[in-house]
């Protein structure tokens, strides 16, 4: 759907609402209080995003197995292919419910801020946007 008036200068940045983060069954020591919690309300605010064509992007966090890419005090952490979102494993996986569609922008970062050493301001800027509606967990630390 095509956004008008002030919704097509809006984003929704979706923020590391992926299972190691919010869902306890993963066991994750980087699940968030209270983040299962948010994950309906957050499915919710998507939709009506969609309704009113928001451009949606999903920040993500992935990591090489290795660890490589995460910061130096996170890095014995992924110790034998062990670690928080790991690429292709299921903690990296939105919550249930969660689901990135056309049109939508998959940001993947590597570290805690979605703004620092990223394309999204280059991604925003694109779409004309000059709004942002932040939902999500992490927030305090991924809009550095």
């Amino acid at each position: 759907m095509a956004a008008t008036g002030k919704w097509s200068e809006t984003a929704m940045l979706v923020v590391d609402m992926q299972k190691d983060f919010v869902d306890p069954a993963m066991g994750s020591p980087t699940l968030l209080p209270g983040g299962e919690a948010v994950t309906r309300t957050v499915t919710e605010a998507v939709a009506v995003a969609r309704e009113r064509g928001i451009f949606v992007v999903w920040v993500v966090r992935e990591h090489d197995p290795s660890g490589r890419d995460v910061e130096l005090f996170r890095r014995p952490m992924y110790s034998g292919g062990k670690g928080v979102a790991v690429k292709g494993q299921k903690g990296t996986e939105l919550a249930d419910g969660l689901v990135i569609k056309e049109g939508d922008y998959k940001l993947v970062k590597t570290r805690f801020s979605a703004f620092f050493a990223t394309h999204l301001d280059s991604v925003l800027k694109t779409h004309g946007v000059k709004n942002l509606v932040v939902v999500g967990v992490q927030t305090p630390n991924c809009i550095r």
